[in-house]
This record gives structure tokens, sequence and C-alpha cells, in this order.
């Protein structure tokens, strides 16, 4: 039997982006998607983004999100399925004091290391944000290694 646990961080790491749901203002669910980086232990996702975007201003209201990465390219529909969805919350990092996090994310998008320089948030020049998804549940669902396909994996907080 395979580790579920090794395989959910292996299908997250590899992912190349992921689906977010956030919550709108009348508590209907809206689906973007994100490039992202990720940390495990604690387990945590990051994504940059405009703060007007509507999944920033749903967070801003309501922190709890969920979402998805499927780990396999899509080409035949019959294909077995991998990938992972997981809960948790979600905000906006501060301005200044997130090296880390700037870190993590630029260290996975390199590229991006110009929209969330340090100086440039700071400073209110930068046009995108820092947010952190805090994992609080995990669901690998791998249709080769595992039957059922379904294995809830704690999450590390």
């Amino acid at each position: 039997m395979s580790d579920a646990r090794a395989l959910l961080e292996e299908y997250v790491s590899a992912g190349k982006a992921l689906q977010l749901a956030t919550l709108d203002g009348s508590g209907a669910p809206v689906v973007c998607n994100l490039w992202f980086a990720s940390a495990f232990a604690a387990d945590r996702l990051w994504f940059i983004s405009r703060p007007d975007r509507a999944h920033c201003v749903n967070i801003r209201a309501d922190e709890r999100v969920a979402g998805a990465i499927v780990a396999i390219e899509l080409s035949v529909l019959s294909e077995p399925v991998r990938g992972v969805q997981f809960v948790g919350t979600a905000r906006e990092l501060p301005v200044s004091g997130i090296d880390e996090d700037i870190a993590a994310y630029v260290g996975r998008h390199p590229s991006a290391a110009n929209a969330i320089d340090p100086a440039r948030l700071a400073s209110g020049e930068a046009h995108h944000r820092v947010y952190r998804v805090d994992v609080t549940g995990w669901v690998l669902y791998d249709e080769v290694n595992f039957k059922p396909p379904r294995q809830d994996v704690p999450a590390i907080v």
C-alpha cells in the first residue's frame, strides 16, 4: 500500500495550478484558478493576486476556502484520476514582515519577484498582494494507488 501522505505532498508539489473556492457575500461559492506555491509541516499554500479580484474580496469577508489540485495531464477521458482537495482558511498577508512567505512563492515562481518585491509592497507600488492558505484538511484522490480512491489525509497545522 502506498503512503497517502507522501503521495499527497508529491502531487501538490508537482501541481501547476489550483482551483480555489471562496464564498461571496450571499454565501454562494466562487471558483478561480491560481498559480501557487506550497509547504508542508505546517501545510500551507500561497498565491498572489490583485486585492480587488472577487476571490480576494471574498477572503477578506470570509476566510473559509476549499480547493483542488489535479496531479495529471488531462488527455484521455478514461485515464485514472489523481489529485488532491483541501479545506482551510485564507488571508491576505500584510505588506511587510512577510519575507519567508514571499521567498516561498518566488522560490517556485521566480518571474513573480518584481510583482511582490518587499520594498514595492511596503511602499504601495505593488499591484499584487500575497495570500496564504492554512490547510486544515486534505483528501487524496488516487485511482492508481488506492481502492477506494478517496483517502482522507490529516493536515499538519
